[in-house]
């Protein structure tokens, strides 16, 4: 056998066994293409199958607001947020309020009225994107963040085709899809503060830049469409929607500087009603008033509200019948351990040592609060005071630098014992108990002119009118100061069922003008405090003390006598709710928890 035979049968050999080599990869090829499109097949019939089934469509989707008229209890909110977003320069925004209320509603609602508007830049195919801060979770290497956008980088697992050949791919998030229309994002105080940062500057940017140690400005293999998302950044030009249920004092500086923001308040009973008949209209009952009356005593928002009637009606539909009653609702009442709505209304009649005192808590919520003194009469110049239901002491500051300092509401009554001394009412003749009721801490100085009222009328034993409401800081020159959150104070007073209300001065507005059902009188000194509630100008501040403008001889305080100090009853420690420097605290304003 020659070479070339040799080498001829070698070449053969070779040549089959790279055929078979290639044959099996083809079978292979195609048995794996065979069982992937099997194994599609199935999986496609189970999708179809999933998605031919369906339930009833829940009762909170169906009485979820589809235009501004649906939206119940908020018109000024409304108002404000369509200033903000249907203008021909819409701001960023912040809505404050409790949950249930409508805030992402009514942010769906204003987009579509400003698509509508001929100036406003929302075009019709401007898109709604909502996220979830509390769920806006990201991965600090980059790897994926869905609000921000992150770069699919080859060295990870799924990279695909591109990963192969080295190159990166952008991954647009949240901002990217919202271009041109409004971001919500729900619960905006709950977002990470990294991402906050990143957040805060695609806003100024109004685009992304995205940043891969495997992006190169030369390489020719990446895609134009790459290079130049690299280069110029991912469009993001909207305007954020930010919902939180958090005092504004809780959300940085930073973005609150950047935002229009926007008070949503709590719903009233009678709004609550509203919402209660039209989830009864759309289940299909008759309206059932009797039924109604319960919902709006316990349920303190729209989606309780839609709650309790939902579960309500299954237990009638269950029971075979097509009315709702009164017994059905309590029984889901005590079946979810619902408590009372906290609404307050003034007393049915004038009386010694009860004061109507004004408080907010939480984002612009207003509240009735009763303040009740006695007077019991001590040895002269040997009197005690005790104060409860007000927080003990507070926490200020954050971060590494925590300051504690005694509760405000205590030191706003010896600022109000002060002032009485001044008057001529002795108040260290008597031993006083000054009681918040209710089992909610209060802190705060705007019960100020309140406390100083109940305590000169159990001194005085004249009552005082229960149609009066009130709020204010006292001065120790028994001057009232501006507190916070006057108009929710003026509308819990109006819907607690008080006629008058009196405010400091500084704290007037023009729109207190033309309330109907109540009248608002603007005080600047405790004695005009104490002419508009006993009606006399008998009890009146020394003018040394309400001019505020010199100082008070130190001989003038020396004969008058100390009062002894006894503090009773504290509640839990509770931290401070100021806003910052430069705004007034809310006051008695701040309810702790209970």
């Amino acid at each position: 056998m020659t070479l070339s035979t040799i080498l001829m049968l070698v070449q053969v050999f070779f040549a089959v066994v790279i055929g078979v080599y290639f044959w099996n990869l083809l079978r292979n090829q195609k048995s794996n293409r065979t069982a992937v499109d099997r194994e599609s097949r199935k999986e496609m019939d189970k999708l179809r199958k999933l998605r031919s089934i369906s339930l009833t469509k829940p009762l909170s989707e169906k009485t979820r607001p589809a235009s501004m008229g649906d939206i119940v209890g908020q018109k000024e909110g409304l108002r404000a947020l369509k200033a903000a977003l249907c203008s021909s320069n819409p701001q960023h925004v912040l809505v404050y309020g409790p949950p249930g209320v409508g805030k992402t509603a009514a942010a769906r609602v204003v987009l579509e009225e400003a698509k509508k508007n001929p100036v406003s830049p929302f075009r019709l195919e401007a898109k709604f994107t909502e996220i979830d801060a509390t769920t806006a979770r990201f991965d600090e290497r980059g790897i994926a963040d869905p609000l921000i956008g992150s770069v699919h980088d080859p060295i990870y697992q799924g990279a695909g085709a591109m990963g192969v050949a080295g190159i990166p791919q952008p991954k647009p998030g949240a901002v990217t899809k919202a271009h041109g229309g409004i971001l919500f994002i729900d619960e905006i105080g709950e977002l990470h503060p990294i991402q906050m940062n990143k957040l805060l500057k695609v806003l100024e940017d109004r685009k992304v830049y995205l940043e891969s140690a495997y992006y190169h400005a030369e390489d020719p293999n990446i895609p134009l469409y790459i290079h130049d998302i690299f280069q110029n950044g991912l469009p993001a030009d909207f305007r954020l929607v930010g919902a939180t249920t958090r005092s504004p004092n809780e959300l940085p500086p930073a973005l609150r500087s950047r935002c229009m923001e926007i008070y949503f308040r709590p719903l009233l009973p009678e709004e609550i009603g509203q919402i209660a008949e039209n989830a009864i209209a759309k289940i299909g009952f008759p309206p059932q008033p009797e039924a109604v009356e319960v919902v709006k005593h316990y349920a303190t928002n729209g989606r309780e509200a839609v709650n309790v009637i939902q579960l309500a009606a299954g237990l009638a539909l269950s029971e075979n019948r097509e009315r709702l009653g009164a017994a059905d609702i309590e029984w889901v009442v005590n079946s979810s351990q619902l408590p009372p709505r906290p609404d307050r209304k003034v007393p049915t009649e004038p009386q010694v040592g009860l004061v109507n005192g004004l408080a907010v808590f939480g984002p612009s919520m207003g509240a009735l609060l009763e303040i009740e003194v006695t007077a019991m009469p001590a040895q002269p110049g040997k009197g005690l005071f005790t104060i409860t239901g007000v927080v003990e002491e507070e926490e200020i500051g954050g971060g590494q630098r925590t300051l504690r300092r005694k509760s405000m509401a205590k030191g706003s009554v010896e600022n109000v014992l002060t002032v009485l001394r001044r008057c001529g009412l002795h108040p260290e003749h008597f031993d006083l108990h000054i009681n918040f009721p209710g089992g909610t801490p209060v802190d705060g100085p705007s019960a100020g002119i309140a406390m100083a009222v109940a305590i000169a009328s159990a001194i005085k034993n004249q009552p005082v009118d229960n149609k009066l409401a009130m709020t204010g800081e006292v001065s120790i020159h028994g001057r009232v100061k501006p507190v916070g959150g006057v108009i929710a104070k003026v509308e819990a007073a109006f819907q607690s069922g008080a006629e008058q209300v009196l405010i400091p001065k500084e704290n007037w507005q023009a729109i207190f003008e033309g309330l109907e059902g109540v009248k608002v009188i603007p005080v600047e000194t405790m004695s005009d405090v104490f002419f508009h509630v006993f009606g006399e100008a008998t009890l009146t501040v020394p003018s040394d003390l309400e001019a505020g403008d010199r100082p008070i001889p130190a001989d003038a305080y020396a004969a008058a006598p100390s009062v002894s100090i006894l503090h009773a009853g504290s509640a839990d420690a509770a931290r401070s709710t100021r806003r910052g420097e430069g705004h007034p605290q809310p006051g008695a304003g701040a309810l702790g928890e209970a």
